[in-house]
């Protein structure tokens, strides 16, 4: 038997066809509630942990910058003892006071670049030590990070092997049943659901209201809902209307709820009228 062409169904079978939808997907989106902000959760810190994987990086080199100063200094002062050394052994030589006063000045100089190099050193290790307490901090907080990672991965993973298979099931279910629904209609669907908070296209009547938004629907209007000889939306919401009996849903009746209502009020009043005649015959 050939398939019949989405244009030629009837307004029931549209409505069928998209309620039908509606259920499908509703069921596929409490999957994804269901793993609620995980996924989002687990890319939060492994974008966090790339950015403390870099910023360990740049310290440890800022550190090995610093270390390769310090060396450099530490050379510059080992080369400018030698260098002193050299010029004290001339001075026992000098034979004139022109060579004493430019070796006293060379040794001055000497001895000033090895108090300027010490200084330097003693900057580069302060900068050292505070360059390796934040790598240290740096380091606990991306192991720290790198811990609460795995057990969101593990929690995201066993929620995904939980939906996995029934979510595959319902987005097949769902491409087949849009096969069946006009594209144009499908559009506003789709757009309908886009657009509601709580992702409802097409919602029942239940109470003389609208299962979307619960405003009351007029009494014709609600006669013309269960005539399905028109697609009607919700004048308040937009969503599309469907006849409780044609979704299949059973409303319960409230009558059984109000009687006793009735019952304890008139009991009630009786009480308080004969409390009050009885404080008018004492007062007489």
């Amino acid at each position: 038997m050939a398939k019949k062409d989405p244009t030629d169904l009837t307004v029931e079978e549209k409505l069928k066809a998209l309620y039908q939808l509606q259920v499908t997907l509703s069921g596929i989106d409490e999957n994804r509630e269901l793993r609620g902000e995980l996924p989002l959760e687990v890319q939060d810190l492994e974008d966090d942990i790339a950015g403390l994987t870099t910023r360990i990086e740049n310290i440890q080199r800022e550190i090995e910058q610093f270390d390769h100063a310090v060396y450099q200094k530490q050379n510059e002062i080992a080369d400018a003892q030698a260098s002193l050394e050299r010029y004290h052994a001339q001075l026992d030589t000098v034979s004139n006071n022109r060579e004493y006063d430019t070796l006293s000045k060379e040794i001055e100089f000497q001895e000033l670049e090895i108090e300027l190099c010490n200084k330097k050193i003693r900057e580069g290790m302060a900068k050292m030590r505070e360059r390796e307490f934040d790598l240290h901090k740096a380091e606990e907080k991306k192991a720290d990070l790198e811990h609460g990672l795995v057990e969101k991965r593990a929690e995201l993973e066993d929620i995904l092997e939980e939906t996995h298979e029934e979510e595959e099931r319902l987005k097949e279910k769902a491409l087949e049943l849009e096969k069946k629904i006009e594209p144009r209609l499908l559009a506003s669907f789709k757009r309908i659901r886009k657009g509601a908070r709580n992702g409802l296209g097409i919602v029942y009547v239940q109470r003389d209201a609208c299962g979307g938004c619960f405003n009351k629907i007029p009494p014709q209007r609600q006669l013309d809902i269960k005539m399905h000889k028109k697609i009607i939306p919700c004048e308040y919401c937009g969503r599309i209307l469907i006849d409780p009996e044609l979704a299949g849903v059973k409303i319960e009746t409230q009558n059984a709820e109000e009687k006793p209502k009735r019952k304890r009020i008139s009991r009630r009043k009786k009480a308080e009228d004969a409390e009050y005649g009885l404080e008018k015959r004492q007062s007489l």
